[in-house]
């Protein structure tokens, strides 16, 4: 896990506007308008690694409400269009989403379906084989 947080940092991407990184109440902030607690893999990512800007995706954020990602907003539409409520979104692709279950697994959804038999067993292993990879 850490290896991947310096590999994200290595990588990170200079934009006119950096992003922050939230702090621990911020989380908790997110966790009360989600109504969910977030899977410490994600926990983790925002508190250390959610500044970074890598490749043609954008995983959600949690510092800023104003951001097209943060996790809150970018939640409530997915939960809108159908993701079922107990899945926490991580990435939004369009309208398809990668999101994870409160054991850490990371699942896409698509069309209203979403496909368990493929999945990733970490947010970390999500990041090294799809989202460094975008």
């Amino acid at each position: 896990m850490h290896d991947v947080i310096e590999q994200l940092q290595q990588m990170n991407q200079p934009v006119p506007v950096p992003l922050d990184l939230p702090e621990f109440d911020d989380i908790v902030d997110v966790e009360e308008q989600l109504l969910l607690p977030l899977p410490s893999d994600l926990k983790e990512y925002l508190l250390e690694a959610s500044n970074v800007v890598v490749g043609s995706l954008e995983p959600v954020t949690a510092a800023d409400p104003n951001s097209h990602t943060y996790l809150p907003e970018v939640a409530a539409y997915a939960w809108s269009i159908g993701l079922p409520r107990y899945m926490v979104p991580i990435c939004q692709v369009g309208d398809s989403f990668y999101c994870m279950d409160q054991e850490g697994l990371v699942y896409f959804w698509e069309d209203g379906h979403l496909d368990q038999d493929d999945y990733w067993e970490t947010f970390w292993q999500w990041t090294e084989e799809i989202w460094l990879q975008s």
